[in-house]
């Protein structure tokens, strides 16, 4: 009879993901809740403290009923509307699930293994996770004063470069940079590189400060801006974005995005959110206002080691250098009820990015600061 075969033991085998995929730190999200599961006024995701314009809250309401249908796939009313606002072209725009998902779509589109991402540091930390998604290896370009430097920008740049992502204003300094500075950027990247603008914050700005990333788009190839609902326009929940560039650039977006990646709600919402633009000017002034006398607040502090990044946008990043450190400040506000970001990746261990909330917010969390530091209320 002849010897039983004993068959060699299974190998244990798995899915492996792409080496570049297990670089990537996942995003985390401002946090709403103490650590001991206290819900907390949230200050840490740089929301709309005014809420919702109340012409999309309805449409909101009224259309949860078509939940069974299939959105637009183009968006098209919605781009339409967009183009009338900004006076673009409608076939210039395309919309995403936020603009994240149009951020990741450029990395994807135009690096992969063997490229650069270039971006300043302390910037977005989306465009870290959109390089190394695909592959690309992220570079990180030195700042001043918490502001993107172009002149490192460009110092940085190599012919391994392909996308430069450039938020303005910056998340999370709140910082900006002139029209004559973008155009410069611009002007002495190589032909074959994409400038991606990442103009989340720009409603919050004067309307006349800045038109530098549409009139970019207007005149070049490889210039794409990116914008939100989800930050003035109060519609973070429903996930909006867009972005205007070339034709061709559009066109690649086309390809590469989700066919129906706007909900029907998000696009009729978004529609009667661009009508409401006196809600958007309500939503500025008071994020001019409450900004402003929270950053003369942490001025007066000064003497206790706080200051403030000036900022642009619908936060400030304030800096903790003295006795009260950033983490102090972050369990005090807690207490007092509230979330605000403590960003100790990107090299801040020492500051605290606080979103502008409603004005009794801002008085709270000011006195908080003050308490903490020993100064009468």
């Amino acid at each position: 009879m002849p010897e039983a075969v004993i068959a060699p033991p299974a190998m244990t085998m798995r899915p492996e993901p792409k080496p570049w995929i297990l670089g990537i730190h996942a995003y985390k999200p401002g946090k709403s809740t103490a650590s001991d599961g206290r819900a907390l006024v949230k200050l840490s995701a740089n929301e709309n403290p005014l809420g919702t314009s109340p012409a999309a809250l309805a449409v909101l309401h009224d259309h949860r009923g078509e939940a069974a249908t299939y959105p637009d796939p183009g968006c098209s009313a919605l781009r339409a509307k967009i183009a009338a606002l900004h006076s673009l072209d409608p076939d210039r725009i395309v919309c995403g699930t936020g603009s994240d998902e149009l951020l990741n779509l450029a990395a994807q589109a135009f690096a992969g293994p063997g490229d650069e991402v270039l971006f300043s540091i302390r910037s977005f930390a989306v465009y870290d996770i959109a390089a190394r998604r695909y592959g690309a290896a992220p570079v990180e370009a030195d700042d001043m004063n918490f502001t993107a430097n172009v002149d490192a920008l460009l110092a940085a740049v190599t012919n391994r470069t392909r996308v430069v992502f450039l938020a303005n204003p910056n998340n999370p300094t709140g910082t900006w940079i002139a029209d004559s500075e973008v155009r410069r950027l611009h002007a002495n990247l190589p032909e074959n590189v994409l400038l991606v603008i990442d103009e989340a914050y720009a409603e919050y700005l004067d309307p006349d400060a800045s038109g530098i990333g549409f009139a970019l788009v207007a005149e070049f190839d490889n210039v794409l801006v990116t914008r939100t609902f989800s930050k003035i326009y109060g519609l973070a929940a429903e996930r909006i974005g867009w972005a205007t560039g070339a034709p061709g650039l559009i066109d690649v977006l086309n390809r590469t995005r989700g066919p129906f990646n706007v909900t029907v709600s998000g696009q009729k919402a978004a529609l009667a959110a661009l009508g409401d633009q006196e809600f958007v000017a309500a939503s500025r002034k008071h994020n001019s206002i409450e900004r402003d006398r929270l950053a003369k607040a942490i001025s007066a502090l000064g003497n206790h080691g706080l200051s403030a990044v000036p900022s642009e946008a619908n936060f400030l990043l304030v800096e903790f250098k003295g006795d009260v450190q950033a983490t102090d400040a972050l369990v005090a506000l807690a207490e007092a009820g509230y979330a605000v970001r403590h960003l100790p990746d990107p090299g801040l261990e020492h500051a605290l990015r606080i979103t502008i909330g409603k004005t009794e917010d801002m008085d709270r969390v000011i006195a908080t600061l003050r308490g903490l530091c020993g100064e009468a209320a």
